[in-house]
């Protein structure tokens, strides 16, 4: 533990906080999930191809909605293969799924890049003896590792966690809790760096970590419904601002 500075770990969120989606959301999908149906034919799989990607893309809507109220992650995973059994495809081995879901993901993942301050901030930031880790919520695990590494993130990072591999999404307390015994640290020693105010901030902030919002890309309609009622502890437009910030901060 560093006395001269108020915390020794920094977690961050994923998406839109390292890195940004370049691409039309609705069309990268449609993409995504056309790859995805291709992919299953391939393996075999004699599939409708517009049935079965209106209830696909039917239940992901589902599982969307559940998974921001409920804070349980059950993967993209499950309800693919959940989806197939019911179609009488059941015990479908990881060897189909898998690539099939790989063939899916790297179609957005070609569209988050990451924020050309992010790397030297990381870089300042473990230079000046900062522990820092990632907590992401997202549907697939593999997609969060091949982002971070695609990104060059890994390196600066002690750990990378995912909701999908979790099984729970922030902003349950067990997420972060999670983060912290990596370090095993306590939670007024670690700062949360996101863009999600009922996520990152609240989910920080439940737990006795310090909030940091992210703003340049936090004008979403989740983010407006709460502006009013969730206050970060502190706030900054880019990544390059946060090391600044942190030796601004008093000890306690």
């Amino acid at each position: 533990m560093n006395s001269n500075r108020r915390f020794d770990a920094i977690l961050f969120d994923l998406g839109s906080t390292l890195v940004y989606f370049d691409g039309d959301w609705a069309e990268v999908y449609a993409r995504s999930d056309a790859t995805l149906l291709r992919a299953l034919r391939d393996a075999g799989l004699k599939l409708e191809p517009a049935a079965f990607l209106a209830e696909f893309h039917r239940r992901m809507e589902a599982y969307f909605v559940e998974r921001e109220t409920e804070f349980i992650e059950h993967t993209t995973h499950r309800i693919l293969k959940t989806l197939l059994a019911e179609w009488g495809f059941g015990d479908l081995p990881d060897a189909i799924l898998r690539p099939a879901l790989a063939a899916r993901y790297a179609v957005s993942r070609a569209h988050w890049l990451p924020e050309t301050d992010a790397i030297p901030t990381l870089q300042t930031l473990r230079q000046q003896g900062y522990r820092l880790g990632l907590l992401s919520n997202a549907g697939d695990d593999a997609d969060v590792q091949a982002i971070v590494d695609n990104g060059g993130f890994r390196p600066y990072l002690d750990f990378v966690l995912s909701s999908a591999a979790l099984g729970y999404r922030k902003p349950n307390p067990r997420s972060f809790r999670a983060a912290l015994d990596h370090w095993n640290t306590i939670p007024s020693r670690a700062a949360m760096v996101g863009d999600t105010l009922g996520a990152d901030i609240l989910g920080a902030q439940n737990l006795g970590l310090f909030a940091i919002w992210i703003t340049r890309r936090a004008n979403s309609a989740a983010n407006r419904a709460h502006e009013d009622t969730i206050q970060p502890d502190a706030a900054i437009a880019t990544l390059q601002e946060l090391p600044s910030l942190l030796d601004s901060l008093p000890l306690t």
